[in-house]
């Protein structure tokens, strides 16, 4: 018995032997395993941190800007977003998001296992991939390097870079990026453009019901969409309100009243942004490339900010007087170019009638000038020896030039004075033969010189008809010129884009102010201004007009077969207005009319919020009251003197006998009346 007891008591050491063995074994066994999947796990992680995570970009949104600090357009490709960052951001809407879509997102390292079991049960059971369990760092990961499609291998790539991001970047960097590349419906990528594109607003502006309606779109936008289904929005919106209890960050009754909050939706065809200037942006698009070399990733996806000259309320005037004159049925096109002369700065531009028939900026169109050309003529000619009362005979003349070749050129209608007129009177009244002379007279490369002078850089030809306009510019080489004679001779580049700034706020390019490069004397330029407002005054080719227009003004209308032109300026805007036909039909005599009243109600609304001002008179000027009918100074006389400005030393000295008088007369500078009263002040002021 006692043998039988101690052979039992043996078997039951060795059993427990063995099992303690067995249980030493497994022990060291799981230790080794756990230090193998440690320093395996331990080895992902330091090999996951010093591995660079894919290059990606997050695209955004660039935005033009007008002076007055209007959103003329934005510009991507692909995905419209706009980053911010997340100080920007409103508590509320960060909750909401933390709450409906990944609740321990502060608490796990890019995983969260518990959901992702629970997944894995529900995939099992129904036999594939049917509940999704990804946290937010993982959807970032998703939405920054892989593809959508449900297969284990973008699973488990999702998880790997998921754990990368945690490694690398801080929680709320992760945050920020996810909040700005998430897609919330209707082309918005990111917060700030759900919040622009449901409520109008910036995404800093909403409130708690607007952020829980929100933050309840990804998970389904073409499903949860106010837009789309109001009621289905609104069920998603009061699971997200019922998330942000759970978790604390919001009372049942703020949630109850977050609910019940009736929400002002902007209209859904309503676009983010007005979209004016189509022309000027395209040329902004244009410069960008050409003149600063951004690429196009960089201005469709880069997210810059591009301040420009643009005055969006000049700009809608333009579009506005254009549209109201140009009949629909009719074909005439347009382009309308505005400048600030003593910036350079672009205040409107309009291409064309119509931006969706046609984007061809005709601003940059080569066209004949016409008559428009000639002030150019005569500011070289005020450099070359004329005066205001230079006298050349105007009748039929056959002009002969280079070996032995001829040019006859004619007056509108073949009116001729058959007498000699002065410069005024060929200005205003369009006199050809008197310019043609003035060309020949002082040589014609003077004309030449002078336009390149001014900033028409096209090669031009030195021929007699270059006087008459015959050679084709663009309306913005034509409105450079006459800018510099509006800056008293100071040329000063246009430009449109004042300041670039990049997504993270670093300014890369800014325009530093600028005088100009005198390039014509001030002197020359003042005299070719004041005949030039002899346009809009009696007999003057833009009288008609005359009666709109409220201020000192001068300019020079331009008519060929097939261009109508009317450039002219004030102290504070210089504008070129063109009218043609694209297939060059000949113009109907009503479209010169169009040109100069679409010209003249854009001027004085262009104006309306500033001052009328004087042209200002330059050192070395002296003024005089003249005789028209000889060009001598006046006597008291002379029935209809004229106020004439002179550089000093080139005014007559002698008096007009033209007018005899019974009794010698005395001679007078200033005769008791004139009709002009901007005339009369300027004459007051100039002494």
């Amino acid at each position: 018995m006692n043998k039988y007891q101690d052979n039992y008591q043996e078997l039951n050491n060795l059993a427990l032997y063995r099992f303690l063995k067995m249980i030493k074994r497994f022990i060291i066994v799981s230790l080794i395993l756990f230090f193998i999947s440690s320093s395996a796990l331990l080895f992902l992680f330091i090999y996951l941190q010093s591995q660079p995570l894919p290059k990606t970009t997050i695209e955004q949104t660039t935005f033009i800007y007008s002076m007055d600090g209007q959103v003329i357009d934005d510009l991507y490709s692909g995905e419209n977003r706009v980053y911010v960052p997340l100080s920007k951001i409103p508590k509320s809407l960060i909750e909401a998001t933390i709450a409906i879509e990944d609740r321990k997102f502060y608490r796990h390292l890019g995983i969260d296992f518990v959901r992702i079991g629970g997944a894995l049960i529900q995939d099992v059971k129904h036999r594939s991939k049917v509940q999704g369990a990804s946290t937010i760092t993982q959807q970032l990961a998703r939405n920054l390097y892989l593809y959508l499609d449900k297969t284990w291998e973008r699973k488990i790539n999702e998880a790997l870079l998921a754990i990368q991001l945690e490694l690398q970047y801080s929680k709320d960097e992760i945050l920020e990026m996810y909040l700005n590349q998430i897609y919330y419906g209707h082309s918005a990528n990111g917060v700030q453009l759900a919040a622009k594109t449901y409520f109008d607003k910036d995404v800093s502006e909403l409130n708690l019901a607007e952020s829980a309606m929100i933050a309840g779109i990804p998970k389904g936008p073409g499903y949860y969409s106010p837009f789309i289904n109001l009621k289905k929005a609104k069920e998603r919106q009061k699971q997200v309100l019922q998330a942000m209890v759970s978790e604390g960050y919001i009372t049942q009754q703020e949630a109850n009243e977050a609910y019940q909050e009736k929400l002002v939706f902007k209209n859904p065809n309503k676009k983010n942004y007005p979209t004016i200037a189509p022309y000027f942006r395209d040329f902004i698009v244009s410069t960008l490339k050409t003149k600063y070399g951004f690429t196009e990733e960089q201005i469709f996806q880069g997210g810059l900010k591009v301040y420009t000259t643009l005055d969006s309320e000049i700009q809608k005037y333009a579009e506005e007087i254009i549209t109201n004159y140009l009949d629909e049925n009719n074909s005439l096109q347009v382009a309308l170019i505005s400048i600030e002369p003593s910036t350079g700065f672009i205040k409107a531009m309009v291409g064309g009638r119509d931006y969706s028939k046609s984007q061809y900026n005709r601003v940059f169109a080569s066209r004949q000038p016409g008559s428009s050309f000639k002030p150019i003529l005569y500011l070289a000619a005020l450099e070359n020896g004329f005066t205001p009362v230079t006298r050349l005979k105007s009748e039929p003349t056959i002009f002969t030039f280079g070996n032995n070749q001829t040019y006859q050129p004619s007056n509108f209608g073949d009116n001729y004075p058959n007498r000699e007129i002065d410069l005024r009177y060929a200005l205003a009244h369009s006199d050809n033969i008197y310019a043609v002379k003035t060309h020949m007279k002082i040589g014609m490369d003077k004309l030449v010189d002078m336009s390149n002078k001014l900033g028409i850089d096209k090669e031009l030809k030195p021929y007699p008809s270059l006087a008459l306009g015959s050679q084709e510019v663009t309306p913005f080489d034509m409105t450079k010129a006459y800018a510099t004679i509006a800056n008293q001779g100071k040329r000063v580049e246009p430009i449109a884009i004042t300041k670039i700034v990049d997504s993270s706020g670093n300014v890369l390019y800014e325009r530093k102010a600028t005088s100009g490069v005198q390039v014509v004397s001030e002197a020359s330029t003042f005299i070719l201004t004041h005949l030039m407002e002899g346009v809009f005054e009696q007999g003057g080719t833009g009288f008609n007009v005359s009666d709109r227009l409220k201020r000192p003004i001068a300019g020079k209308t331009g008519t060929t077969d097939f261009d109508s032109w009317l450039i002219g300026y004030t102290p504070q805007l210089v504008t070129t207005l063109w009218t043609g036909y694209d297939d060059n039909q000949p113009l109907k005599d009503s479209d010169a009319y169009i040109t100069k009243y679409i010209w003249a109600d854009f001027m004085e609304k262009a104006h309306k919020s500033l001052p009328p001002q004087l042209f200002v008179v330059p050192d070395g000027i002296t003024s005089l009251y003249i005789c028209p009918e000889t060009g001598k100074i006046a006597t008291e006389n002379c029935p209809n003197p004229r106020l004439e400005f002179f550089i000093e030393g080139t005014e007559p000295t002698e008096y007009s006998d033209y007018h005899q008088a019974e009794d010698s007369p005395e001679s007078s500078k200033e005769p008791s009346e004139d009709p002009s009263f901007w005339n009369r002040i300027r004459y007051w002021w100039s002494n």
